[in-house]
């Protein structure tokens, strides 16, 4: 059986769980990361030596990265739809994976996200977070555009696309954070509430990581942990949060 290691409050596991649900598929789910441990034991290393999740198991096979799990599940199991023959098709949803890992997740994610809602108010830098405000407005902004020819990021249908960047609208509309007019992203994120994976896996409430990235004074410069995520990390800097914020 497929297993998933990982802790369903971590949105880049919320989208491994979101595509395992619209593909039916039976699976295991091993919680790691957080307060549940695990990511130090020499056993989870020898299946990801980044020591991070969401990592899968399937046929012998231990795959790590979200955005890579997403596409190896859609070429193993998914439908034409999800996983289509043509690179033409596959890369007109495939570049707005990767523009969500490189453009809107530094941003929300590890801007607004972790810079804001995660950090304890007397550590926030209030000038990073308004810029990351602002940046994830401009971005809103492009998928706006996108939206008046199209129902879903890459076209007329849902594709895995819609996946990576749909599992942040939760969490960005719920926040109490300037946003632009968004008739168009609303409505698309009203289409993906509809489908039932989405709401069990993509809802999950979050007040449980309000605040709880402690900070600590290393001697060498500032340090930060959160929940467990960074133990194994001697030193974390604001650089080192953009990198392990991801996860």
């Amino acid at each position: 059986m497929l297993r998933i290691w990982g802790r369903l409050s971590s949105q880049n596991v919320q989208k491994v769980m979101w595509l395992l649900g619209e593909l039916d598929l039976e699976h295991e789910h091993i919680p790691a990361g957080g307060s549940f441990g695990r990511l130090s034991d020499q056993d989870f290393g020898q299946l990801n030596p980044n020591r991070l999740v969401p990592v899968i198991e399937d046929r012998g096979t231990a795959i790590w990265e979200s955005h890579s799990i997403l596409r190896y599940l859609a070429a193993q199991y998914g439908s034409m739809q999800l996983w289509p023959e043509s690179p033409k098709e596959r890369a007109a949803f495939d570049r707005w994976m990767d523009w969500c890992q490189t453009h809107w997740q530094p941003a929300f994610l590890t801007g607004v996200f972790w810079g804001y809602y995660r950090t304890p108010e007397q550590n926030r830098d209030w000038g990073a977070i308004s810029a990351s405000v602002a940046r994830c407005s401009e971005l809103m902004m492009i998928v706006e555009s996108v939206l008046t020819e199209n129902d879903y990021i890459s076209g007329k249908n849902f594709t895995l696309g819609d996946i990576p960047f749909g599992s942040s609208l939760y969490r960005y509309f719920e926040l109490d954070i300037e946003r632009p007019s968004l008739p168009r992203v609303e409505a698309y994120y009203d289409r993906l509430k509809m489908r039932p994976s989405y709401n069990k896996h993509g809802k999950r409430p979050v007040e449980t990581v309000v605040g709880n990235v402690r900070f600590w004074d290393t001697g060498g410069g500032t340090g930060m942990t959160g929940d467990g995520w960074f133990c194994d990390c001697p030193l974390l800097t604001s650089q080192a949060l953009e990198v392990y914020g991801r996860y």
